[in-house]
C-alpha cells in the first residue's frame, strides 16, 4: 500500500495571508526560528528576563505594602516601570523582538501597573472606605488590563493614526501607575491627611483609569523628540533630575507627574495640527489625481 503524503507541519504561529505577507517575509531570522520552534532564541532571553524582573519587582511591592512599608512598595513599582522601559529597547537593540515577548510584557504590565498599584493604594488609603474604595481599586486594575488588551489587539493593525503620527492612545500603563501614586507622594512630603483621604484617592484613581482607556492622543518620546541643538542641555537636565530623584524622590516624582499631566493639552494640540495637515495633503493629492484623470 502506498503511504499517504506526509503532512507539512505548521509553525506554532501560522503565517499571515494578505497584504502583510510580503512584509512578514522580511522579518529577522530570530523571529522566524522562535515562532517555528515555539521557543526563544538565546538573545531573546535577555529582554524577557528583564520583563520577568519587572514583574517580580511590581509584585514584591505588594508584599512590602502588606507590611506597611509604603515607601519600599511604591519604589518597587517605580523600579518595575524603569525595567519595563528598558526591556523593549534591549529587544530592539538585539533584534530580538518576538510575539512571546510582547505577550509576556503585557501580562507583566497588567500585574505590575494594574493589580499592584490598586492593592497598594487600597491598603494605604482606600480600605478606610471599604466598599467604594475597593470599587475604585478594581476599576483601576480592570482599565489597565483593558488598555493592554486593546494594545495587543491593534499590534498588527495598519490603521493606527496616533501611532503613525508618533503618539500613543491613552495614558500608558507604567505612566498610569506613576500618576496613581501622586497622592502618596504629596502626603509623604507634606503630611497633609487630605491626600490620604479615601474619597480623594478613589476619585483620583477613577480619573487615571479613565485616561488609560481613553482614545485621546498622548505624548510619546517620538512626539517630543528634542532638536539636536538642545540635546546637550537635555543631558545636563536629565543628570540634575536624576540627582533630584536620589535626594528628594517623592517631590521629584510628584513634579514628573505634574509635568506629564501638563503636557497632555500640548499633545492634543500638536496631534490636531498633524491631523489637519495630513487631511489637507490627502485632499490636495485627491485633487491632483482627479485633475490628471480629467
Amino acid at each position: 500500500m502506498s503511504r499517504p503524503p506526509k503532512q507539512r507541519r505548521m509553525p506554532f504561529f501560522p503565517a499571515r495571508v494578505g497584504p502583510k505577507a510580503a512584509e512578514d517575509e522580511d522579518e529577522s531570522a530570530s523571529l522566524r526560528d522562535a515562532s517555528i520552534a515555539g521557543g526563544l532564541t538565546l538573545r531573546a532571553m535577555l529582554p524577557n528576563a528583564i520583563t520577568a524582573a519587572a514583574l517580580c519587582s511590581g509584585l514584591t511591592g505588594i508584599r512590602y505594602a502588606i507590611e506597611g512599608q509604603w515607601g519600599f512598595a511604591i519604589a518597587l513599582v517605580v523600579l518595575a516601570g524603569v525595567l519595563d522601559g528598558i526591556d523593549g529597547r534591549v529587544a530592539r537593540l538585539l533584534n530580538a523582538q518576538s510575539r512571546f515577548g510582547a505577550e509576556l510584557d503585557s501580562l507583566a504590565d497588567s500585574l505590575s501597573f494594574g493589580v499592584a498599584p490598586a492593592l497598594i493604594l487600597f491598603m494605604w488609603s482606600l480600605q478606610d472606605w471599604p466598599r467604594f474604595g475597593w470599587f475604585a481599586a478594581l476599576a483601576f486594575a480592570i482599565c489597565c488590563a483593558l488598555r493592554l488588551a486593546r494594545f495587543n489587539a491593534r499590534i498588527d493593525s495598519d490603521d493606527q493614526p496616533h501611532k503613525s503620527a508618533g503618539f500613543l492612545t491613552g495614558v500608558p500603563a507604567p505612566a498610569g501607575a506613576g500618576l496613581a501614586f501622586t497622592p502618596f507622594y504629596l502626603w509623604t512630603e507634606t503630611g497633609i491627611e487630605f491626600f490620604r483621604n479615601p474619597v480623594v484617592t478613589a476619585i483620583w484613581l477613577a480619573v487615571i483609569a479613565a485616561l488609560m482607556i481613553s482614545n485621546m492622543a498622548t505624548i510619546s518620546w517620538a512626539s517630543v523628540r528634542p532638536r539636536k541643538s538642545i540635546r546637550l542641555g537635555l543631558i545636563a537636565f536629565s543628570g540634575l533630575a536624576f540627582a533630584a530623584l536620589l535626594m528628594e524622590p517623592w517631590w521629584t516624582l510628584a513634579a514628573i507627574s505634574a509635568v506629564y499631566l501638563g503636557l497632555m493639552p500640548y499633545g492634543l494640540v500638536k496631534y490636531g495640527r498633524i491631523k489637519r495637515r495630513r487631511k489637507q495633503e490627502q485632499l490636495a493629492s485627491a485633487a491632483l489625481a482627479s485633475g490628471a484623470a480629467g
